[in-house]
Order: C-alpha cells, then sequence, then structure tokens
C-alpha cells in the first residue's frame, strides 16, 4: 500500500502498459522490412461498399460527433492523408514481438465464434497485428480497432496496409467512453488490456453497451505470476515481482487472467467459457528475443528507475537480474513461459 501511495500520480503506467515501450519515438514507424513478417490475405474483397482499401486504411481520422448514428463509419471520407513515409525505427526485438503477436496466436480461442459479416470491435487494439487477423476472419465484415495511443494508431494502420486488409478502421479513442451506438457490434475483444485498467467493471460495461443482445466478448489476459524461466538463475522471478508491483501500485491488475470469469459474471455477461494456453520461448530465436525484450524493457532506464525510487527493487536487485538473463541467454537449457486466462461470455 505504500507503494501504491508513492506512486500515485506518476506516469510509469505509460510506460509499463503492456506494448507501451512501443510509443517512444524511435519505435513510432513501420519500416519496410515489417512486411515480410505480417501475414497476407488475399480472400479480401477490395473496394467493396463500406469497406476502406489498404491505402485508406493508412490515414488519421478526423474529429467526428460524440457518437455515430445507427449505421455511420469513420470511412476515408472522413479521414486526413498520414504520413506516407516511414523511418527504419524499429529494434529487431519490437519487428519480432509484431510478428509474434497474432489472431492465429494469440487469439485461437476466439477465432471458433467469428464468421464472415460480423463486425468486431478491437479494444486496446495496440498495433494492430492481431486485429488484421480478425478482420480476415469476418471479411466482409468490418473491424473497428480502439486504443488511446496515437502511436498505436499509426502503426496499426501501417500494419493494416502491409498486410493488404481493407475491411479495418482504426482511431483514437477511449476504451471507457466508446463513440459508438448502442448495439453496434457483433463481437468484442481485447488482449492484455484489462489488467492495465483500474476501473474494470466500468469498462466493460461500456463494452456491453456497444454489443449487440446475442454478442459475444472474447479476452486473454496475462498472468503474471505463472511465468517461469528455466534456468531461473535465483533471481529473474524477481524482474517479473517487480514489474507485478507496480503494475498493482499503478492501479493495474498483474492476475487479470485468473480473475476474468469473476469480472465477466459481475459485469452481467452470461455463459462465461475459460480457457488457458501457455506462450512457450524455447527455440534460439525465441531465448535471444526474451533477452532483448528484458533489457529493452524489464531492464530499461523507465522500469528500473521508477523501481528504485519506489522500493519495488535495488541496485544491486537489478545488476543482479541483468547478469541472469546474460547467463541465461547463453544456456543451453533456456527456455521459458508465460500463461494466460482466456474468457469467452455473451450479451443476454
Amino acid at each position: 500500500m505504500e507503494l501504491c501511495r508513492r506512486l500515485t500520480g506518476s506516469n510509469i503506467c505509460r510506460f509499463i502498459r503492456v506494448g507501451g515501450w512501443i510509443t517512444r519515438p524511435s519505435y513510432r514507424r513501420v519500416p519496410a522490412a515489417l512486411a515480410p513478417l505480417l501475414p497476407r490475405y488475399g480472400n479480401v474483397r477490395r473496394g467493396a461498399g463500406r469497406n476502406l482499401s489498404a491505402a485508406q486504411v493508412g490515414r488519421r481520422d478526423r474529429p467526428r460527433s460524440k457518437r455515430g448514428r445507427k449505421g455511420e463509419r469513420y470511412s476515408m471520407s472522413d479521414q486526413q492523408s498520414a504520413t506516407p513515409d516511414y523511418t527504419m525505427g524499429f529494434s529487431e526485438e519490437m519487428l519480432e514481438s509484431l510478428r509474434r503477436y497474432t489472431a492465429e496466436a494469440s487469439a485461437a480461442y476466439l477465432l471458433p465464434y467469428l464468421r464472415p459479416g460480423l463486425r468486431v470491435l478491437d479494444f486496446g487494439c495496440g498495433p494492430g497485428t492481431i486485429s488484421v487477423g480478425l478482420a480476415n476472419a469476418v471479411a466482409p465484415g468490418e473491424l473497428y480497432g480502439v486504443d488511446m495511443e496515437e502511436s498505436q494508431i499509426e502503426l496499426a494502420r501501417s500494419v493494416a496496409l502491409a498486410s493488404g486488409q481493407d475491411n479495418v478502421i482504426f482511431r483514437v479513442g477511449d476504451v471507457a467512453d466508446l463513440q459508438f451506438e448502442d448495439g453496434f457490434f457483433d463481437v468484442a475483444h481485447c488482449h492484455n488490456v484489462l489488467m492495465h485498467i483500474p476501473d474494470t467493471a466500468a469498462v466493460l460495461a461500456e463494452v456491453k453497451r456497444v454489443l449487440k443482445p446475442g454478442g459475444i466478448i472474447g479476452c486473454r489476459e496475462m498472468i503474471c505470476g505463472s511465468c517461469f524461466t528455466y534456468p531461473d538463475f535465483g533471481v529473474i522471478r524477481q524482474a517479473w515481482d517487480m514489474f507485478e508491483d507496480l503494475l498493482a501500485a499503478d492501479d493495474g491488475h498483474p492476475q487479470m487472467g485468473r480473475e476474468l470469469k469473476t469480472h465477466f459474471h459481475e459485469a452481467g455477461f452470461t455463459n462465461v467459457h475459460m480457457t488457458s494456453s501457455i506462450d512457450v520461448y524455447s527455440a534460439p530465436a525465441d531465448v535471444d528475443f526474451i533477452h532483448g525484450f528484458a533489457n529493452t524493457w524489464f531492464l530499461s532506464p523507465e522500469i528500473t528507475e521508477a523501481a528504485i525510487k519506489y522500493g519495488a527493487a535495488t541496485e544491486a536487485l537489478i545488476d543482479a537480474i541483468r547478469d541472469a538473463y546474460d547467463s541465461w541467454r547463453v544456456h543451453p537449457g533456456a527456455w521459458c513461459g508465460l500463461a494466460f486466462g482466456e474468457a469467452v461470455a455473451g450479451k443476454p
């Protein structure tokens, strides 16, 4: 609780938010090298009535009225052009993380519920790499991606462009105040979003509002306490403990993956179906990725300085964790895993 009081009012949550590290200026542009890493979908209808073309996906929305009328869409006529050229600003770790987070890898639990023609909301869509796969599953239906970070939305539009997906519309927005009419969507989805939101009930109520009766919600959330690394060298687990402490101190939910069913029931959703899956990192490239990710995220100055300042870690512990990750990277038995809770439920 003392850590919570000391952290109140800080801006660390903007950094520890999963994916938030890519809002740094150096990570805001999609390089040409991204295209080969992204899925390409060949069965999407282009220019079909209400769908956006790939070129139009990369444009920025103009401000709109508070909420759309029935049938209103934020289409290409309501958008401004974004910068067409992109600089080489991504680290290798960023490119690899974009490739990993796809609908097939991170929303497999939800895909059986999708069919052509549905309208999907991806709230807290981040860089859009899951969004484009969901959009492909419902084409010629539509997917609307909403995220609070403009840099994420710019990236998502570029990901859609590189993927050839033209039935997606990305816009900056607040997941607690969605700019859509009641009952606008058939499906709502999020991945590692609720764990970062203090008022889970308010967000789920808002998502429920924009779902049609009989619509479904699907969420996949991390269970931070489940992470294991082998060998641990005695301290790697403490890096996750440090992250959990900072997240909880900022009113986040490190164990949201465990808590999804309860939150869904409390929000009034029905027929809650829980599953779980584990992301495993074992191949040499996986180990290199996790090592790089730890150094650019857990061990970044933004995280470590906050952890030391607010008593979640010491300089000696940070140094020990860094040394342990270096040793882990070259160990022949190195691997790690992280569990996620997955929930699908319906709106009565």
